[in-house]
C-alpha cells in the first residue's frame, strides 16, 4: 500500500492539531514525520508517529512551549527545550546554529531538557540546505550495554555529519551507535525481515539477526564493538557538559524517554573556501568513492544519503510505502 506525501502530511497535521498544536506548528511537525517516511525511513516517520501521539496524550510533551536561549557565549549558546515537541525545538536550534555560523564561521547550540528529535538526519539536511557543514547528536535513555556488560548503561546516541553540495544531493551520515536503531529493528520485524547482519544478542547470549529477539533482550550490539561503546560514552559526556541537561543515566530514571540533551553545530565553509573550491573538493572525493569496484555487479558503492535521495524521487512519484496497520492507526485517531 502506498500513500501520497500530501495525504500523509495532512493526516499527521490533523492529528497534531487535535492535540494542541497551533496550525503552523502542526503543519511543520507533520512535514518532519512525512519527510522521514518519504526518504525511506518510516521507523522515524509513520511507524513512530503513534508513539509520539501517545506521549502527547499522556502529557509528557507540551506542544505549546518553545525552546529558549538561557546562556549566550558568542558562537556558543545553551538552550532549554522545556520538554516541548522535540523535532520543532531541534529545528530551531539548528537554524540558530546556522545563523551563528554565518556570523562567526561556526555556531553551536546545546539544547537540554528537550524530547526525542525523531530522525537526526533531518537536522543534517537542514544545515546542508543552508550551505553549512552540520554536526549534531543526541543522547537517549539507556538502551545499549557498554562493551563487556550485559545491562543497558549507554544510549545508542545518534550522531549526524552533513556536507552540503550545490546540486542538493547532500552527503548526510546519520548513525545510531548501536549497529541498528530500535526503529530499524521495529521496521524489520513489522515487515518480517531479518537484519542484514547481526545486531545484538538473543536470550541465549548468541549474536542474532532476529530483530524481535534483540528487542526482547535489549542487548544491542554497539557499532564497531568497543569503539561504538566508547564513542557513545564520550558523546553523552560532552552533550551533558554543554547543555546542562540530563545525562543518559538520569534519563533512565524517568518513567519515559523524555528530557533528552542535544548538540547542534554548524560550520560555514565559505569562510575558508570559495563556493567553487568547496564544490570541487567534495566532488573529487565523491567521484573517487564512486569509482570503487563493487563487490556485487550492478550494486555500486553509495555515499551516505544517496539512497535517501533516490527514495524521495520514487516515493514522490509513486506514493510512500506504508505498513497498513500503522496507517490505519493514524486514520483512526
Amino acid at each position: 500500500m502506498r500513500v501520497s506525501y500530501e495525504e500523509m502530511t495532512a493526516q499527521f497535521a490533523r492529528v497534531l492539531a487535535s492535540r494542541g498544536f497551533d496550525g503552523a506548528s502542526a503543519k511543520e511537525a507533520a512535514a518532519i514525520f512525512a519527510q522521514n517516511s518519504l526518504a525511506g525511513v518510516p521507523s522515524h516517520g509513520l511507524n513512530r508517529f503513534p508513539r509520539v501521539v501517545e506521549y502527547l496524550d499522556k502529557g509528557l510533551i507540551d506542544p505549546a512551549v518553545k525552546a529558549e536561549c538561557v546562556l549566550s557565549l558568542g558562537a556558543l549558546e545553551r538552550w532549554d527545550g522545556h520538554q516541548g515537541f522535540g523535532p520543532l525545538s531541534a529545528r530551531r536550534a539548528m537554524d540558530r546554529a546556522c545563523a551563528l555560523a554565518r556570523q562567526y564561521g561556526i555556531g553551536l547550540v546545546a539544547l537540554g531538557n528537550n524530547n526525542h528529535w525523531m530522525r537526526g538526519g533531518t537536522y543534517g539536511w537542514q544545515a546542508a540546505e543552508q550551505g553549512c557543514i552540520g554536526i549534531c547528536w543526541s543522547n537517549t535513555m539507556p538502551n545499549m550495554p557498554a562493551w563487556g556488560g550485559k545491562d543497558c548503561r549507554l544510549g545508542n546516541n545518534p550522531l549526524v555529519l552533513a556536507v552540503p553540495r550545490a546540486n542538493g544531493r547532500h552527503v548526510v551520515a546519520d548513525l545510531a551507535l548501536s549497529q541498528f536503531s530500535y526503529g530499524k529493528l521495529e521496521d524489520c520485524r513489522l515487515h518480517g525481515r531479518p537484519l542484514p547482519v547481526p545486531g545484538g544478542y538473543d536470550a541465549e547470549g548468541s549474536l542474532t539477526t532476529d530483530p524481535a529477539a534483540i528487542e526482547a533482550t535489549r542487548r544491542m550490539l554497539p557499532a564497531g564493538y568497543w569503539k561504538g561503546s566508547g564513542l557513545s560514552l564520550c558523546l553523552d559526556l560532552i552533550v551533558t557538559l554543554l547543555s546542562g541537561g540530563p545525562a543518559v543515566h538520569t534519563i533512565g530514571s524517568f518513567p519515559e524517554e523524555v528530557g533528552l540533551s542535544q548538540v547542534f553545530i554548524a560550520i560555514d565553509p565559505a569562510r575558508a573556501n570559495t563556493p567553487e573550491e568547496s564544490e570541487r573538493m567534495v566532488e573529487e572525493i565523491l567521484a573517487d568513492l564512486k569509482a570503487s569496484v563493487p563487490i556485487k555487479e550492478g550494486e555500486p558503492v553509495r555515499y551516505p544519503a544517496e539512497r535517501e535521495a533516490e527514495n524521495i524521487r520514487e516515493n514522490r512519484q509513486n506514493g510512500i510505502p506504508v505498513v497498513e496497520e500503522k496507517w490505519a492507526q493514524v486514520l483512526a485517531m
